[in-house]
């Protein structure tokens, strides 16, 4: 299996409750589920003069409002090709997504983000890597331009029984939006997000697992690094 990922494709459908008021009460109301579903491909024959590279689709649509009904949802696409030897690919991304909110008050946008950038697939000591640098805009109501890196990573486990997964994702924007909101703010601030997870596979497409949601800037202005764990199973089919 040298060079070749054993993920070249896959479809996930993941369930998970989060325990972030478990966790830390004083900055979140509830414990709530999510639905997770992600489509991959990797494409690369190596072939054609174009070479298409991993296609990625992932949603996610978290529970958090009254009587579980969604209060948030993500999406994000992707699609990554070549056109020369080395395997440093072009990447193409999209992301946005909504807050949904409670009846009588007001919902929120997750601002569309379009980015194009670099990235680069590869594997150590049976570990499947890629690195990714790109521009992102985001189109809040005074567009704001700026830097994304991301690293994810895949390893299977004892026989892949299990598998060590996720991402880790750093970028800026700027603090004025141009809403009312942030109007006297200035510069730009830096925020990260990662998911590692766990998972075991209990019978065949079946796993239960963890996924830890790490956050600075995201969820909060503070300083400080939110920590937010889940419980999970995972139909991978």
């Amino acid at each position: 299996m040298s060079g070749i990922s054993p993920i070249v494709f896959s479809q996930k459908l993941q369930l998970h409750y989060d325990l972030r008021h478990t966790v830390d009460p004083k900055h979140t109301q509830k414990n709530f589920p999510s639905i997770y579903f992600e489509y991959f491909k990797s494409q690369d024959s190596g072939t054609s003069f174009i070479k298409p590279g991993s296609f990625l689709f992932k949603s996610q649509a978290d529970l958090a409002g009254t009587k579980n009904n969604i209060g948030q949802f993500y999406m994000q696409v992707s699609q990554s090709f070549r056109c020369w030897t080395p395997k440093i690919f072009v990447q193409l991304q999209y992301s946005g997504g909504l807050g949904i909110a409670e009846p009588g008050s007001y919902g929120f946008y997750i601002n569309n983000a379009l980015s194009l950038g670099l990235g680069h697939p590869f594997q150590w000591k049976n570990t499947w890597f890629n690195i990714y640098a790109c521009y992102t805009y985001n189109n809040f109501k005074k567009p704001s331009h700026d830097a994304l890196a991301s690293f994810y990573w895949w390893k299977g486990l004892f026989s892949y029984n299990m598998q060590f997964a996720g991402d880790l994702n750093v970028w800026t924007v700027n603090r004025n939006h141009g809403d009312s909101f942030t109007a006297n703010l200035h510069g730009k601030e830096i925020l990260f997000y990662g998911e590692p997870q766990l998972w075991y596979n209990i019978a065949k497409h079946f796993s239960v697992g963890s996924k830890v949601n790490l956050y600075y800037h995201v969820l909060s202005d503070g300083n400080e690094l939110q920590v937010y764990p889940t419980l999970a199973v995972m139909y991978q089919f």
